[in-house]
């Protein structure tokens, strides 16, 4: 039965101004939105409408954020944020900007923003409600500029800057083996340091504004209580990636499965990108429809159009690859003048810009904004006559996260999506494509810098002997078509063929571990007749290789001490699995990251500057305790036998002090959990109940393909597939999804949290494609008319 004939939805009617044609959005009993119109103009209008309609808050927070617009709405304790974010955004060339997504790039973001701004002049006539996080803060939504879709850059994902600063005080205080540690470099290289450029004169501060700069929007009584006079303090991330007064992993996996290796005989594709998990959710699933395009999926509520999903022809998605798309520049400043550097045989002046920054409750402030021609000036010290810009592949024309999946999800055929990929900018990302003619495809698509005569992994003088010479093109970087092993997958591992030792443009050295990709490998390569169904599951899976390893060499120790026996003999009973429930788990992960990994980060790095290696590289850890004798010298043997009897027996009565003396009611998720608290509840504790999305145990680590990465010193996760999405390629109604907690970002609404139970408990929800489906399944019907 159509939609518009049943009478137990609600249907609302509405006349907007700015629409040209009838068009309507049809909720599912999931909360997926399911947009038609019959122009594109009309299509993205109401993409943008629908974006607000669900999750208005979110999206004026993250416009505001990323445009440096904070301290206007809640004061003088956002006021570096804003410098920072402002340091960032794009300031190139607009025509250029809008001409490398697609050739209606521009029209599609406006029309988007029109739909933004309808929806907020709904509110201002009493149309519709304001979100409650709004009245609470005092603060009301703004307008959009089509300009603010592109211009924002600071949440780019693919970056090596601070992992530049890091590796050099590491190299400086502790050597390389140290840094081998921390991060393990593939192919292995050696990290290129200008001679007259001392590691030690880099401090960790150069940091400090890049995190800033990325940092999302936290509040609390104290930084909305700040004054003018303590602006400048509020410039710093606390242990749990908040900003506070002074005194980032990434991951997602993806694969596809041929016809051939296919239980269906259609490809079947999976993908469940790992960012920060928050309420509301960082994805969002729609539908967009109209005459000659169809699509639908998942991608970021303020970006219009999709990234990861399908359009009844080819399904995409995408993971992070290890593209190096940024440098640290080290300038020498002019005695007379610290905003003159040298440069080749002479000096250049920066530029500055003076930028106007409204601050709630104050007078406007005006700041200095420093530029070198690499990029914008980050950290400076006058005292040593040197300054730190950041010269990064998301300044340069065409590389807004994602904007170029305008081209991408209409793509008909693998050769069609990597032509649309050249124009891919950031971030570098492995894309994975399947078609209903069998075709599965894998091509790794981002703008990577050539450098000449460095590496990329060290800070480098500014001074013009280090500067990049074009970009790695498309064809050069690595693809596969229909393999034949029958599948691809990734999981931002080391995947460039031989190893990346062939490769004459190098894109990177800095990648995930590889224990998810190997974990996938194996399940996918013993499955002859995969299913959608084995997808799913698989996309759950909390087996851990890391433990099968470390199991192996627990087998061949005998300890002395009762307790470190006790305690190897509970993980060697263990299946490696990292469910909830699990008490060897909860050892295991409390032993490898509260005291193991501690243990020999001070056998190599001295006790001070120990903390510089963490989290550390598991797969380095993994090496030293299999092979000692390659990384301890004299008396490997001995000193391994050591660490872990002493690191077993600590962690063992770690447990017992936190979870009670009976292993037996020890459980991972007890001390592993996910809360997913708003915002605005850390502010006004009232919110809470609410809010705030009640703590989860749940199983997992960063190393298991269900990926759960948790803060260190509490446990708490931190980063996970908030979004999972399973596509049966040519039965469109036969796919799955689920989004955590819910598709709306209004707590008042049903949807804010209705998935919560189903994404714990591994479920799916379908993903409807065909209006037959969608019209049975439809609890919300708002039929949009253009206004007289």
């Amino acid at each position: 039965m159509a939609a518009e004939d049943r009478l137990d939805i609600e249907v609302r009617t509405i006349n907007l101004k700015g629409l040209n044609g009838p068009a309507e959005i049809a909720v599912d009993r999931w909360g997926v939105a399911h947009i038609r119109a019959k122009t594109l103009e009309d299509l993205f209008f109401v993409q943008g409408y629908n974006a607000a309609r669900d999750r208005l808050w979110q999206i004026d927070l993250w416009r505001k954020r990323g445009l440096g617009l904070l301290a206007a709405d809640f004061g003088p304790g956002f006021l570096e944020q804003d410098r920072a974010c402002r340091l960032m955004l794009y300031r190139g060339d607009m025509d250029a900007e809008w001409a490398a997504y697609s050739p209606d790039a521009k029209l599609v973001c406006e029309a988007f923003v029109a739909g933004v701004n309808a929806f907020v002049e709904r509110i201002e006539q009493g149309g519709e409600n304001l979100p409650p996080e709004f009245e609470k803060l005092d603060s009301r939504p703004s307008r959009w500029k089509a300009e603010d879709v592109v211009r924002i850059r600071s949440h780019c994902l693919t970056y090596n800057a601070v992992l530049e600063i890091a590796r050099a005080n590491v190299l400086a205080t502790s050597g390389a083996t140290a840094d081998i540690l921390r991060s393990q470099l593939e192919p292995h290289v050696q990290p290129v340091a200008d001679p007259n450029l001392r590691l030690s004169d880099i401090p960790l501060a150069v940091a400090d504004l890049l995190k800033l700069a990325k940092a999302p929007v936290s509040f609390s009584p104290r930084r909305l209580a700040a004054t003018l006079s303590q602006a400048r303090l509020w410039n710093r991330l606390d242990v749990n990636g908040e900003v506070e007064q002074s005194t980032t992993s990434e991951g997602s996996n993806n694969w596809v499965v041929s016809p051939q290796r296919s239980a269906t005989g259609r490809p079947i594709m999976a993908t469940d990108p790992h960012r920060a998990q928050t309420v509301p959710s960082l994805r969002y699933m729609v539908h967009l429809s109209m005459p000659g395009l169809n699509l639908i999926g998942a991608g970021e509520p303020a970006v219009p159009g999709i990234a990861l999903g399908h359009n009844g022809h080819s399904a995409f998605s995408l993971t992070i690859s290890g593209a190096d798309q940024e440098d640290i520049y080290v300038y020498e400043t002019h005695s007379g003048d610290p905003a003159v550097y040298r440069y080749n045989d002479g000096w250049e002046s920066m530029r500055i810009v003076e930028e106007i920054f409204e601050v709630k409750g104050c007078e406007p402030q005006t700041l200095p904004l420093r530029f070198t021609r690499h990029g914008p000036v980050i950290y400076e010290d006058p005292d040593s006559r040197k300054s730190f810009a950041i010269r990064t592949v998301w300044n340069e024309p065409g590389s807004a996260p994602y904007l170029a999946s305008l081209s991408a999800m209409r793509a008909k055929t693998f050769s069609e999506y990597c032509e649309a990929l050249r124009g891919w900018g950031t971030p570098s990302t492995n894309h994975l494509y399947a078609d209903v003619s069998g075709t599965i495809g894998w091509q790794i698509a981002g703008r990577t810098p050539i450098r000449p005569n460095w590496n990329g992994l060290l800070p480098v003088p500014g001074d013009g002997r280090y500067e990049w010479s074009g970009f790695v093109a498309l064809v050069d970087l690595p693809s596969a078509v229909d393999p034949e092993q029958g599948f691809l997958a990734t999981a931002n591992e080391m995947n460039l063929p031989d190893g990346g030792e062939k490769s004459k443009s190098p894109i990177g050295y800095e990648w995930g571990e590889r224990s998810r990709a190997q974990r996938i490998h194996h399940v996918l390569n013993g499955q002859p007749q995969h299913t959608v169904y084995d997808s799913c599951r698989l996309q759950n899976d909390l087996y851990s290789m890391p433990a099968e390893r470390f199991q192996a060499v627990l087998r061949e120790q005998r300890f002395k001490g009762d307790t470190a026996r006790r305690a190897a003999a509970h993980m060697l009973s263990w299946d490696c699995v990292l469910n909830a429930e699990s008490s060897p788990a909860v050892l295991f992960e409390n032993w490898l990251t509260k005291h193991l990994k501690p243990r020999i980060f001070q056998i190599f790095a001295q006790e001070e500057y120990s903390c510089l290696l963490q989290p550390g590289n598991i797969q380095s850890i993994l090496s030293v305790v299999e092979r000692p004798e390659q990384w301890i010298g004299t008396d490997a043997e001995k000193t391994r036998q050591e660490i872990l009897e002493q690191t077993l027996a600590a962690a063992w009565r770690d447990c017992e002090a936190c979870l009670g003396a009976d292993p037996t009611n020890w459980q991972w998720g007890q001390m592993h959990r996910l809360s997913l608290n708003h915002a605005v509840s850390r502010a006004f504790p009232e919110l809470s109940a609410s809010f705030d999305i009640e703590p989860m145990q749940i199983g997992g680590s960063d190393s298991t393909i269900m990926y759960a990465a948790y803060r260190s010193h509490d446990f708490q996760t931190t980063t996970g597939p908030s979004m999972r999405m399973v596509i049966d390629v040519g039965d469109w109604d036969n796919c799955l999804f689920v989004n955590l907690p819910g598709q709306s970002g209004d707590p008042r609404c049903s949807h804010y949290r209705d998935l919560k139970e189903t994404w714990l408990g591994g479920d799916y929800k379908p993903l409807l494609y065909s209006c037959r489906a969608i019209d049975e399944a439809t609890e919300l019907r708002i039929v949009l008319n253009p206004a007289e």
